[in-house]
């Protein structure tokens, strides 16, 4: 009998199975299931509809579904009653998602880099979905599916025009039902590289919007992402797949010199593009995140060809090896100086910018060596060319050497740029201009692109305006302050 005030067990109970509900991490579908095997009749309605207050169980039927739940929460929260004066450890897992990731690493150790379809397929199975990793090749326009036997498939898709190629540009997941197949295609990141997709398939629509199943997927793919970065270093298979031709020995060189095109922290975010991809010269662009500063630099070797390329990469060392010894600007201003006059004797000169931003005052500080200045973003809108900081190329003596100062502010955007983007000619000799180019960039920024898809879509724009046919090399920093600097 209850008394007055008391609450009645059979509501005490739905309400504590409500809160069960909460922190189960489960679907009412998935919970329904868990009854059924447990013994339950009621259909998947009433058990709602119970839930909701709105009709009873049978006790009986009730308290099936309260063990449901309650062996979810010994799952989620079992505690020991007295503790033990040796830590116990779990063992690893050897079934379900969690164990087919940590095969997947373990397996990566030892393995070739052309085995990485496999091995993700391999994982997926053991999730129980299919997998197939697409790579984005170096001019970022189609991704290609790698084989499981290692190389490329000869299929493909575009990233201007599909869904998996929107997936690539916007770094978020989406789900596919076309030609009766219900697929999940995923981003794959390195860090916040993209290299690729991956195209998860289910075996039915319920799974494809199961928000567990996803979670599950969304970690492979971050890992698989990193893996085919770290992978590739080890051999060909994974960088081929990503050519669409070879490439010649100062793109070779070049690409081998650059860091990861997409890098970010907690207050930047940095992307960089360089064209044409495999035949690439003189252009070469280098960045550092910290803390409290973020470095950038770009540079224009005079010239074409492997000579080009040599000495871009000797500017680029000269830069590193300065900012890396903790020295500023000026520095390394005169570190490349250096090297370049004494590698390259003669009249052999790089053009360049050499940036510093202090994160936490917004002073930028840099220096422009017969290079481009760079643009500065704010608010959607191009508001002004950095002109100050001006000196001769790198090689050609530092002269008098002023480092310009300029003042930011937390969501502004930083443009640096090769003379290959504003100076690409059409078939009819027209430039891409600085007004192209300012124009394009502040209807990107508008429309909330981020870096790396502003820096493909613009270097994308100079290559269609020049159909295809660069006579210089085109090369894009983007730089963007994404949020107020730390206290």
């Amino acid at each position: 009998m209850t008394r007055p005030g008391q609450v009645p067990p059979e509501e005490e109970q739905r309400r504590a199975l409500r809160s069960a509900l909460e922190v189960a991490d489960l679907t009412l579908e998935q919970v329904w299931t868990r009854f059924f095997a447990l013994g339950g009749n009621a259909d998947l309605l009433e058990v709602d509809g119970h839930l909701q207050g709105l009709i009873p169980l049978a006790s009986a039927e009730a308290d099936v579904l309260a063990h449901t739940l309650n062996e979810r929460l010994d799952e989620l929260f079992t505690q020991r009653r007295v503790p033990y004066s040796t830590p116990i450890r779990r063992r690893p897992p050897v079934s379900g998602p969690f164990a087919a990731l940590l095969h997947l690493v373990q397996a990566a150790h030892s393995a070739p880099p052309d085995r990485l379809a496999a091995l993700a397929a391999e994982a997926g199975a053991a999730m129980g979905v299919g997998v197939d990793v697409h790579v984005a090749d170096h001019e970022q326009r189609r991704l290609w599916a790698l084989c499981p036997a290692g190389g490329r498939s000869g299929e493909s898709l575009p990233i201007d025009g599909s869904l998996p190629g929107r997936v690539f540009q916007t770094v978020r997941p989406l789900p596919s039902e076309a030609g009766g197949v219900p697929r999940l295609w995923l981003p794959l990141l390195d860090g916040t590289e993209r290299v690729g997709v991956l195209e998860v398939r289910v075996g039915s629509t319920v799974e494809l919007y199961d928000p567990a199943l996803r979670q599950e997927c969304g970690w492979l793919a971050a890992m698989v992402g990193s893996l085919v970065v770290t992978m590739a270093q080890y051999g060909d298979g994974l960088e081929r797949a990503r050519r669409n031709r070879p490439p010649t020995p100062s793109a070779e060189l070049l690409w081998q010199q650059l860091p990861p095109l997409t890098a970010a922290s907690d207050a930047f975010e940095l992307a960089g593009l360089l064209e044409p991809a495999y035949e690439a010269g003189g252009d070469a662009f280098d960045y550092s995140l910290s803390e409290r500063s973020v470095s950038l630099a770009v540079f224009d070797a005079m010239g074409h060809g492997l000579p080009a390329g040599l000495l871009a990469a000797a500017a680029l060392a000269a830069y590193r090896s300065a900012r890396r010894d903790g020295r500023g600007i000026d520095d390394q201003a005169r570190a490349i100086d250096e090297v370049v006059a004494d590698a390259f004797p003669g009249s052999a000169f790089v053009t360049g910018v050499l940036a510093e931003l202090d994160v936490g005052s917004g002073r930028l500080r840099y220096v422009s060596a017969g290079h481009p200045g760079p643009h500065l973003l704010r608010g959607g809108k191009v508001v002004k060319r950095l002109a100050g900081g001006r000196r001769v190329p790198f090689g050609l003596g530092d002269g008098a050497l002023t480092v310009a100062e300029e003042a930011l502010q937390p969501g502004d955007w930083l443009a640096l740029h090769t003379d290959g983007v504003t100076e690409a000619r059409d078939a009819a000799g027209a430039w891409f201009g600085e007004d192209r180019l300012v124009d394009l960039l502040s209807r990107q920024v508008a429309a909330g692109q981020p870096p790396p898809e502003t820096a493909r879509r613009l270097v994308h724009a100079v290559l269609e305006h020049q159909h295809g046919l660069l006579q210089d090399d085109a090369s894009v920093l983007l730089a963007r302050w994404v949020r107020d600097p730390r206290p």
